[in-house]
């Protein structure tokens, strides 16, 4: 029942942000934006039996440097370094929580796709990053290992959970690709929605899936 209020909550914060992002006012992205992450920390850590607690807290960290990203972007500022730190941190803890329990690698042409799709991303915006080229380059590596581990898991495993995790992945890459699409090689206006629609629902489903994390493992 908590995690249905807590989902309900959301999806009302995130609309609001969303709207206030496009129509203002501005206070409403200051509050609404950090609240949104918070209740979906909320989710993962109001989880019980039968978690896997290194699960369970490795998501709980990710979600809370993922929570001061969230923070660092949407300062008046230029905060972005600190912010793709972060969210770095963060996709390093999710690679954590998604490789205890499972056997590692499974089949490492699982991570084909994710590589054919870093080179392209990487070839789309390499021009536009200037100083920040190494830096992106190593957050792009660190998000797409954290999406192949999460098919490597739901290959392992065939969880509900796994599966969570795993669109969950799906769902952060895309949203990160508009982010990024957005900020170094051609603003749209759509960018907003598409970027924080996708970053919630990501969230979401990582978060969702610490309340059905189990030790039991399907060959």
């Amino acid at each position: 029942m908590l995690t249905v209020v807590l989902s309900l909550l959301i999806l009302i914060s995130a609309a609001v942000h969303i709207r206030a992002e496009y129509c203002g006012p501005r206070y409403q992205v200051y509050v609404f934006k950090p609240l949104t992450t918070t209740l979906i920390l909320m989710i993962a850590l109001g989880a019980r039996d039968p978690v896997v607690l290194l699960y369970k807290y490795a998501i709980v960290l990710g979600l809370a440097f993922c929570l001061a990203g969230d923070v660092f972007l949407m300062l008046p500022s230029d905060r972005f370094l600190p912010a793709l730190g972060s969210f770095l941190m963060g996709q390093l803890c999710y690679i954590a929580a998604f490789y205890s329990g499972v056997s590692f690698p499974r089949s490492i042409a699982l991570i084909l796709p994710f590589a054919v799709y870093g080179a392209l991303v990487l070839w789309v915006l390499w021009s536009f990053l200037d100083k920040l080229r190494i830096p992106v380059l190593g957050y792009v590596l660190v998000i797409l290992i954290m999406a192949w581990q999460a098919l490597e898991r739901l290959v392992d495993t065939g969880q509900c959970s796994a599966l969570l995790a795993f669109l969950g992945a799906l769902l952060f890459v895309l949203s990160d690709t508009a982010l990024g699409v957005n900020r170094f090689r051609r603003q749209f206006r759509s960018a907003q929605a598409v970027t924080l629609v996708t970053y919630y629902l990501a969230q979401w489903g990582i978060a969702l899936s610490v309340r059905f994390a189990t030790d039991s493992i399907i060959d």
